[in-house]
């Protein structure tokens, strides 16, 4: 199956919210209507692959516009460009274009991403399932790091797991209260080290991305090798493959850093190196699950949508 998605505006670039958004085409389940939300974004999934659709956007003070025809493969994410409407006494219609410059694109792209949620709750900010998504900038880089930072999922994850380590004592800090505002320190200060330093510091210093991108074609083994590789293996700003020295960095000073905050028992060597090795393997496990699991169940999470807009925008 495959997803459609974008942001409905005007010709002056304003959202429009409340629009209609309208899948009209030749297979029965393709007929599917949607309305954006308070941002202008849409998003319609589980399309038929290899048959042609149109889609057809209207919303009051507007005329309707309609896209050119479009065909999805199996398991594409299609973001549309441009679905820019008109003032309805002009009477334009505008069709489905390329984005004119290569910040309407990472713009676009990057409005999914930081929007992508697991169940719609848990965080999915790092993936990209576009293959041609351009580069975030520095800025975007330290904005999705920061983003998930303070996400109050996050906040909930770093309990659970400071949980689990007052359990099995590790590190060996005391027990009682202390020790778990201790743990749950340590603990945050773990993930947001290796996001800020794997996820934005690195990234921007070296010019690679450190989103994972999803493959989802080919034959399992392919992707079983694609997802394991992205591990040590990255796309650079440019566009090319290179060693993913950003988040095996990432990792390996994170873990170094935990020296600074541990009881004096659980500092040393082995302790970066094991830690370093644990980040890895999760960090490889993450990858297949991005692969193979999490697609299916990563939305958009808007919230509900706003009343169509009663005043007019200027073209």
């Amino acid at each position: 199956m495959g997803n459609i998605t974008g942001t409905v505006t005007a010709l002056n670039g304003n959202v429009v919210p409340g629009a209609v958004v309208v899948v009209e085409g030749v297979v029965p389940k393709d007929h599917r209507t949607t309305v954006a939300n308070e941002n202008g974004y849409f998003e319609i999934d589980g399309l038929a692959p290899g048959t042609p659709f149109h889609l057809t956007i209207s919303a009051q003070g507007f005329t309707d516009w309609t896209s050119a025809e479009i065909t999805l493969s199996a398991g594409q994410f299609l973001i549309v460009k441009d679905c820019k409407l008109n003032l309805a006494e002009v009477k334009t219609t505008v069709v489905v274009g390329v984005a004119s410059t290569p910040v309407e694109l990472a713009t676009e792209e990057f409005t999914v991403e930081e929007h992508q949620r697991v169940f719609g709750i848990v965080p999915n900010y790092y993936v990209v399932y576009d293959k041609n998504a351009p580069p975030l900038t520095t800025k975007r880089k330290f904005k999705l790091a920061l983003r998930t930072s303070v996400d109050p999922v996050t906040f909930i994850g770093v309990g659970v797991v400071a949980g689990i380590d007052q359990g099995t004592d590790r590190p060996n800090y005391v027990q009682g209260a202390k020790g778990f505002g201790q743990r749950l320190g340590a603990t945050y200060a773990d993930g947001v080290s290796d996001i800020l330093i794997g996820g934005a510091i690195l990234p921007a210093l070296l010019h690679q991305d450190p989103r994972y991108f999803y493959q989802g074609t080919g034959s399992v083994r392919s992707r079983l090798f694609h997802a394991i590789s992205s591990t040590v293996v990255c796309r650079g700003d440019n566009g090319k493959k290179q060693p993913n020295f950003s988040t095996v960095g990432g990792d390996l000073m994170s873990s170094a850093l935990n020296m600074a905050y541990y009881p004096d028992s659980d500092r040393s060597a082995s302790t970066v190196f094991t830690n370093f090795l644990i980040d890895t393997g999760e960090r490889m496990t993450a990858n297949l699950a991005q692969e193979f699991i999490l697609r299916k169940l990563t939305k958009v999470k808007g919230r509900k949508p706003s009343a169509p807009m009663n005043t007019q925008l200027e073209p």
